[in-house]
């Protein structure tokens, strides 16, 4: 299944230390093997300035690591675009005083996929479908004889 990351779940899956949990990083580490992560132009500028805040460490300089964080083999970096803008205009005014927010649902939107994020104001509001990871197989148990 495509999906759409959320910056903070990009750039989580990318480093050691995170908040994305063993489960979300097996399936996305899945997904990218087929190719399947999008994310969002804006998230380009959202790590930028993350690392330019020095609320992200990351393990390169930030030129090297963007470049292959956004690499085409790592995920798809999907453009903001007439059919995004439209999608963006559809928002109500109400959801999310973060415009970085607005343009990464409205890309969701505007793709008809599934937003990977840890944002409890974009879960809450219900206006992109939620990617969930799959759940892992149960541990197979050895039955006696």
């Amino acid at each position: 299944m495509t999906v759409l990351l959320d910056t903070h779940v990009w750039i989580g899956w990318l480093l050691p230390q995170s908040t994305v949990t063993r489960a979300e990083r097996a399936a996305l580490d899945h997904a990218a093997a087929r190719r399947h992560l999008r994310i969002s132009a804006i998230s380009l500028w959202e790590a930028q300035m993350l690392q330019a805040k020095g609320r992200v460490e990351l393990p390169l300089a930030f030129p090297a690591w963007l470049r292959a964080a956004a690499a085409p083999d790592v995920v798809t970096v999907l453009p903001l675009d007439v059919d995004v803008v439209l999608a963006l205009d559809d928002l109500p005014p109400t959801f999310h005083g973060d415009p970085a927010d607005r343009l990464i649902v409205a890309t969701a939107r505007a793709h008809a996929l599934p937003l990977a994020t840890h944002d409890r104001q974009i879960r809450a509001s219900r206006l992109a479908k939620l990617w969930k990871p799959p759940r892992a197989a149960a541990p197979r148990r050895l039955q006696g004889p």
